[in-house]
């Protein structure tokens, strides 16, 4: 019964990692709209902090993750932390130096 429960809180866990790791990836396209970015930090940040809980769980379960018993707990903090910057709103600020390609487009089409 106990196995069985820790496969399946582990499965949900690192699912959940999973997509939140997607949408992190894909923010540049959800941040073309306000309401798109927000949708997409709230979405990451709510699933970290499920994958976190759920974590710890596995770990006080005995479960092991990748063949360790002790990474459970490292992730789920890992998890809190990109919740965390998540959900920091930037503001549209420019944090790398580099031109945005959709403004890059802008201005070639007011040029023209």
């Amino acid at each position: 019964m106990v196995d069985g429960l820790v496969e399946i809180v582990e499965t949900i866990s690192l699912s959940m990692c999973g997509i939140s790791t997607i949408l992190w990836m894909s923010i540049g396209t959800f941040s073309r709209s306000g309401r798109g970015e927000v949708l997409a930090q709230r979405s990451i940040a709510t699933l970290c902090i499920t994958s976190a809980v759920l974590l710890t769980i596995f770990d006080f379960l005995g479960g092991e993750l990748w063949g360790s018993g002790n990474v459970a707990l490292p992730m789920a903090l890992i998890a809190v932390v990109v919740a965390i910057s998540a959900s920091l709103n930037l503001k549209g600020k420019d944090v790398q130096g580099e031109a945005n390609p959709h403004q890059i487009m802008k201005l070639k089409k007011e040029n023209r």
